[in-house]
């Protein structure tokens, strides 16, 4: 099947079927309301730097689509409203685009839309290990101020035209980074990034981690929902819930590389929850494709929920800006208790104040 065909699918069945996976782990965080906030709601500052660009707040839509014409208008609307917002965002896998040229306007079109904001380019590991000059041709083609380089293993093992090399990836990854022009984002796909990867990724140069946990779309369901083939099937629903929660990647990541929380971010609160713990920065893909097939205003209006919602968030604990936020107590029980007990994290210190 051809990729821009398979794009078409994956969007149809983000919108059609049930393929979140639930849990992130961060329905075990509890923010501590403060009753009495000692500053007006409008002395919140909530602006946040990231790889030179300004955000309006730690928030960006992570890669979505690209590479059918269906996705041209997606990618527009996306880029327009976060152009409006003063936010970032990222493009799907750009591999279509580069198999396809015809379909490279369904990237391109957000830099035109978008010429001010954050945007990042987006490849997979496999790709990139056949051919690691394709990591300058998918930065060339968004004009992009970084590169995710995209692991989603899972994934391909459901399909059957999956790619699953990956023999001598940290070499490859090692050279790219040296040689690249941008920062360099690993990026999981829904089953999460754990310490013992994250310190493998640090030594060789990547500069962020995009930890894509459990808890939100599962595209080992996505690509069940997809086949014909009746193990591939069986299988995927298998391992619809395969990964390491959202919440459980972050603290274990956040003191080894700057750290991306996606996967099941799903509200203000949840980017607040994220932010609290140790991420820089939130991303989420699912709750804006609806919006995004309806018009750039309806993707605008579903942005300023969440950023309303973590302004509420930290005007409720007390933060009066994204530094205070991470230094707030929190109350935390339930499975990432656990985690970070598995994980020898002093958890009295943990909830006293992360930084």
């Amino acid at each position: 099947m051809k990729t821009s065909n398979r794009k078409l699918d994956h969007i149809r069945i983000c919108l059609t079927e049930e393929v979140e996976s639930g849990y992130t782990g961060l329905e075990d965080i509890m923010l501590i309301h403060q009753a009495i906030p000692d500053f007006d709601f409008e002395e919140l500052r909530t602006e946040f730097e990231f790889f030179g660009k300004k955000l309006s707040f730690p928030f960006l839509i992570a890669s979505m689509t690209g590479g059918h014409t269906v996705a041209k208008e997606i990618n527009a609307n996306l880029a327009i409203a976060v152009e409006e917002t003063g936010i970032g965002m990222g493009v799907g896998s750009q591999r279509a685009g580069i198999e396809d040229k015809s379909v490279e306007e369904t990237f391109s079109i957000v830099r035109e839309k978008a010429p001010n904001a954050f945007i990042y380019a987006n490849v997979g590991l496999p790709q990139v290990i056949k051919d690691p000059e394709v990591v300058d041709k998918v930065v060339e083609m968004v004009d992009a101020n970084a590169v995710a380089i995209h692991l989603n293993y899972l994934q391909e093992a459901i399909m059957e035209e999956g790619d699953l090399i990956s023999r001598n990836a940290f070499e490859v990854l090692r050279e790219v980074c040296k040689t690249v022009k941008v920062p360099v984002i690993v990026k999981e796909t829904g089953a999460g990034i754990v310490r013992e990867i994250a310190l493998k990724l640090k030594e060789i140069g990547v500069s962020v981690l995009d930890i894509g946990g459990k808890g939100g779309t599962s595209f080992s369901a996505v690509e069940a929902y997809r086949s014909e083939n009746e193990v591939l099937k069986s299988v995927g629903f298998d391992f619809f819930d395969w990964g390491v929660p959202t919440a459980f990647c972050i603290v274990d990541c956040a003191k080894i590389l700057p750290v991306i929380a996606t996967g099941g971010i799903r509200s203000g609160i949840d980017v607040a929850k994220s932010i609290a713990i140790g991420a820089v920065v939130a991303s989420s893909a699912l709750p804006f494709l609806s919006p995004a097939r309806i018009s750039a205003n309806a993707v605008k209006r579903q942005i300023e929920r969440f950023m309303h919602g973590f302004r509420t968030a930290m005007f409720l604990c007390g933060a009066r800006n994204v530094e205070e936020l991470k230094r707030k107590p929190i109350f935390i029980s339930g499975k990432l208790l656990e985690w970070l007990r598995f994980r020898k994290i002093d958890v009295q210190k943990f909830c006293e104040g992360r930084e």
